[in-house]
């Protein structure tokens, strides 16, 4: 057995590989996930031989590294990006999902001869986006906050439904007349609790005072993980639960917010390549030749008829534009979480579990592939790019215990009406002031007639009590410009009235 600083040797390679793969993956085109893949199968019983088969430990691996990228998705997302989208994003997380099923199911049972039970059973697997894939391929194609919107809340909401659906296919237990209700119960208990456990960390954490300012993005990521172990003992999704959980967290105003973010966003990345570098190393290349054409006959049935004929069901009801509905149709990414999905029915010892596992790992590679290296084409082709799309103010606060004051650090984004402002226009609350400006990477101390550029960084002192109306004046003159209603946003710290000018 190899010693600990082997193992420990092993997976520091195989993480900074993973790093670099990123860079090497933009310079090529190609999703990042392959290559962590094929890291995995290089290591795998074909190549290095390294030996690993254990079906119920990479299942539960597989789930806890899906419930950290989950915890990174939730707190990355914006709310007022996302929320024109909800609706769509949330039909397409259940409605889109069960006709996917259905379409997927029953081209399986006609084509391969599946018995209808497994053919849904793997029209089930096949139906879940994947949130890693989204996340990290979507974000750089810079397509509208609508649909960015809506395949993020997919991606995010989607896993939910996806996972009860394959443990109730692949138990091979008879149906009652409630389920449904079972199912309806553990998707609202989840996003029950995810809400509720996001709303109290939040709240906890802006009034700890802790000691290190790197504490508070593990206490951050431990609510969102709390989420989901609350969710499984109450028998509830504890998927969504996460998701939900870390949702509120990133849309709340959390102290070192900008710490949080970067940690999240870290820890989302090395359970991505921890989990596809643990399923490349499961798979074993010399079983996937038998699976080629299953998985190509089900990608087909999937990108032809399964996912377009879903996406209009889910988008009709909202008048989506048909533009918007293809880049929808051609962006459900597939990624690690059928393969998880895939190990679920293998571990329930569901009919044609093992075979599941290599048809779906040959779709995702052929599918990543197809889709991954074309959707920034198909984005320009279809004209669904924003690229110029402006971004908000950026405000970053953390706590001053000892002096019961906060300091906030504000950056100010490309497009933003911050841009020509004078620091007198600001009109900053009582308590309040600009106390440093730092532009082109030269830091100064501004007077009132310094005027504010773009990529500009600020940092504002304020007193604990008037730090919220100091965010809602920036934020106000970022996007109303330096005739912002003043007495709109802004009240007297503690009192809720408007301040006295």
């Amino acid at each position: 057995m190899a010693g600990l600083e082997v193992l420990l040797g092993v997976v520091a390679a195989v993480v900074l590989i993973g790093v670099l793969a990123v860079r090497v993956s933009v310079r090529l085109g190609l999703p990042s996930l392959l290559l962590y893949l094929g890291i995995g199968v290089v290591l795998g019983e074909s190549v290095l031989g390294l030996q690993f088969s254990d079906a119920l430990l990479t299942e539960n691996l597989g789930i806890a590294a899906l419930v950290l990228i989950l915890v990174e998705g939730g707190l990355t997302t914006r709310w007022d990006v996302v929320r024109p989208s909800l609706g769509v994003g949330i039909a397409l997380s259940t409605v889109a999902v069960v006709v996917s099923i259905g379409v997927v199911g029953v081209s399986l049972h006609l084509i391969l001869g599946l018995d209808w039970r497994v053919a849904f059973l793997w029209g089930a697997v096949l139906s879940s986006t994947d949130a890693a894939a989204v996340f990290s391929v979507l974000r750089s194609v810079g397509v509208s906050r609508r649909l960015a919107g809506a395949l993020e809340l997919e991606s995010g909401f989607n896993d939910a439904p996806v996972v009860l659906a394959v443990v109730l296919l692949a138990s091979g237990d008879p149906f009652h007349w409630w389920t449904p209700a079972v199912v309806v119960y553990e998707l609202a208990a989840g996003g029950v609790i995810g809400i509720a456990l996001g709303l109290a960390g939040a709240w906890a954490l802006r009034r700890a005072a802790l000691p290190s300012t790197g504490l508070y993005p593990l206490a951050t990521m431990s609510v969102c993980v709390l989420g989901f172990a609350c969710g499984q003992f109450a028998h509830a999704s504890g998927l969504l639960a996460t998701y939900v959980c870390a949702l509120v967290l990133g849309n709340s105003r959390l102290p070192h917010r900008g710490g949080v973010l970067s940690f999240a966003e870290g820890t989302g990345w090395l359970a991505q390549i921890g989990l596809f570098v643990l399923l490349g190393l499961y798979v074993s290349p010399l079983r996937l030749g038998d699976a080629v054409v299953p998985a190509l006959i089900s990608g087909a049935v999937l990108l032809v008829l399964a996912r377009p004929l879903s996406v209009v069901a889910a988008a009709l009801p909202f008048r989506v534009p048909w533009r918007e509905q293809a880049f929808l149709s051609w962006s459900g990414l597939r990624g690690a979480v059928p393969i998880v999905l895939a190990l679920i029915t293998l571990v329930e010892g569901a009919p044609t579990g093992s075979q599941l596992v290599d048809v779906v790992f040959v779709l995702v590679v052929v599918l990543t592939l197809l889709q991954g290296t074309t959707l920034p084409w198909v984005a320009s082709r279809l004209r669904v790019v924003q690229s110029t799309e402006m971004t908000d103010v950026e405000v970053d606060a953390a706590p001053l215990d000892e002096l019961g004051a906060d300091l906030l650090q504000v950056r100010v984004p490309v497009g933003s009406k911050l841009r020509g402002v004078y620091l007198r226009e600001l009109r900053l609350p009582k308590g309040a002031t600009v106390s440093l400006v730092v532009r082109d990477g030269v830091a100064f101390t501004p007077d009132l007639e310094t005027r504010l550029r773009e990529r500009d960084q600020l940092l504002v002192v304020t007193t604990a009590e008037a730090r919220r109306a100091t965010e809602d004046r920036i934020r106000a003159v970022d996007s109303g410009g330096r005739f912002a209603r003043w007495l709109a946003v802004t009240r007297e710290p503690g009192t809720g009235e408007p301040p006295v000018r």
